[in-house]
């Protein structure tokens, strides 16, 4: 992986909600916070983005080192079959084809093993991502309920009408503000958080996964 890459994951990983707003506290702490998790989703999609080339790059090496062997193995039984009616000819040609991908082997095992390291590298850093991301949710959901939490003990009893007056205010403010800054419609708003909610699900579900074959490894251990 690129190393400016690899410094944009590092930057994601270490930086902290908390401590963006410590800085920002003037400065639209919540629309800071919005662009953070936009920056991981950027993030964990190129890396994700690596993954694949890197994934695939390892499945053709595979598929070569299978193909050279295939190779060895049928020049080998050539050989036998060339001693057997005296081709000496033909069997120098085989042992040298044969020593060449001996050659070859050793590099493109080197090249898999690499790959399948870079592979398991790439796969630490999107579950590290989607780690972080889902701590940066969790800040910026805890900060708007602390901000409405606030908003609604200041004001006055009665005032602003009735809840659905005042919801329909709140959420009037949204859609323009998310227009604003997004050029996207509170229609097309609602498309994409449904979308980005059942990406969510997906997410914790293939996390949800992970922990329970975790704790079956570890039961099974016990036993």
């Amino acid at each position: 992986m690129a190393d400016t890459l690899k410094t944009r994951v590092g930057r994601v990983i270490a930086g902290g909600v908390h401590a963006l707003l410590d800085r920002i506290e003037d400065q639209a702490p919540e629309a800071m916070m919005e662009q953070s998790i936009r920056d991981a989703d950027s993030v964990v999609a190129d890396v994700r983005h690596e993954l694949g080339i890197v994934t695939a790059n390892r499945h053709l090496s595979q598929q070569q080192h299978a193909s050279l062997n295939g190779q060895h193995a049928k020049l080998a039984a050539q050989v036998e079959q060339a001693l057997g009616q005296g081709r000496d000819d033909l069997v120098r040609a085989a042992v040298a084809r044969q020593l060449d991908i001996e050659a070859q082997l050793p590099v493109l095992e080197s090249t898999l093993a690499e790959l399948a390291r870079q592979e398991n590298e790439l796969q630490g850093y999107v579950a590290a991502l989607l780690a972080k991301k889902r701590e940066m949710e969790e800040a910026l959901v805890q900060f708007r309920q602390s901000r409405a939490a606030a908003v609604s003990a200041a004001a006055p009893a009665g005032a602003g009408g009735s809840a659905e007056q005042r919801m329909g205010t709140v959420t009037g403010a949204f859609d323009r503000l998310y227009e604003r800054q997004t050029g996207l419609s509170g229609i097309a708003r609602s498309t994409t958080l449904q979308q980005a909610a059942q990406l969510k699900e997906l997410d914790d579900l293939v996390r949800e996964n992970k922990i329970a074959e975790r704790i079956a490894q570890l039961k099974a251990g016990k036993a």
